[in-house]
């Protein structure tokens, strides 16, 4: 991997780094906070962050202020770009919902997307690794987060790899994809028409079909109530809150008034999932 730009933050590093990707047949980016601790030759626990729509691996770093809190804990954080580039698909950059900047995490089965749209396999057979064997983090001690679609990812990847993640918590997540616009644009466009093959992919059909509390230390999810998604029918917490009660799993669905859905939001309450997903076990 090629280390692209670093700079100084909060006496730790905040890098972007690109790679050639097995998984996606293209060039991949990211980035990597790495706390104090890191550099001194500690191996750390990590947070993998997944982004919403139309994002880069830029974006939770330059606008969440993660950084600081981070750099208090011990904690690296982990940002993927949001979906292959480059790959010449015709239609990729038609919609701000579908194709470049809109992975959905998933890994598409429908053609022309299936070649390089394997954004699943690329997290977590080949990112984490990547990082866990390059940088001093610690491999067996990472937690999951996201926002909007990237929440979306963050709920399915922690449901679907229970043993790869020790916490998880999302910032107004799409959180029943079956059953709104966006998720039912995306699925069809790289699973297919058939939406039987949609609830591997959906938050609140996954908890639905748990026969116990697979995160049994709990779950946050905060929202904005003037998140404009979410007056639209886009994000749906309260099927993953149905979802969570029919299984006893616990979630603090946190409610937040006059918040939107962006990172003004993220950066209010970024400090709180931090610090969450720290209680969660990632210490040891």
């Amino acid at each position: 991997m090629e280390l692209k730009t670093a700079h100084a933050c909060f006496g730790g590093a905040q890098r972007f780094y690109e790679h050639a990707s097995r998984e996606v047949g293209l060039p991949m980016k990211f980035s990597v906070y790495l706390p104090p601790q890191a550099l001194m030759g500690e191996k750390v626990p990590a947070l993998l962050y997944l982004a919403g729509l139309t994002c880069t691996e830029e974006t939770f770093m330059t606008k969440a202020n993660a950084q600081r809190v981070a750099a208090e804990l011990g904690m690296a954080l982990i940002a993927p770009d949001t979906s292959p580039r480059g790959a010449n698909v015709p239609g990729e950059s038609q919609a701000w919902d579908f194709g470049v900047g809109a992975g959905f995490y998933l890994d598409a089965t429908r053609e022309p997307w299936a070649r390089n749209w394997r954004m699943e396999s690329y997290l977590l057979s080949e990112l984490l690794p990547l990082v866990s064997d390059k940088l001093p983090i610690a491999g067996d001690r990472i937690g999951i987060f996201g926002h909007s679609m990237g929440g979306h990812g963050a709920l399915t990847l922690a449901l679907r790899h229970p043993g790869v993640f020790k916490s998880v918590s999302a910032f107004a997540p799409i959180s029943n994809p079956v059953n709104c616009a966006w998720g039912q644009k995306a699925f069809a466009g790289y699973l297919g028409e058939d939406p039987s093959s949609w609830t591997a992919h959906d938050a609140s059909e996954l908890m639905s079909a748990q026969t116990r509390a697979p995160y049994p230390a709990g779950i946050l999810i905060d929202q904005g109530m003037a998140d404009k998604f979410l007056m639209e029918k886009q994000l749906l917490p309260e099927a993953f809150e149905a979802a969570c009660a029919k299984v006893g799993q616990p979630l603090q669905l946190r409610m937040q008034p006059g918040y939107d859905h962006g990172y003004y939001f993220i950066q209010t309450f970024i400090e709180d999932h931090l610090r969450y997903h720290a209680s969660q076990g990632l210490f040891g």
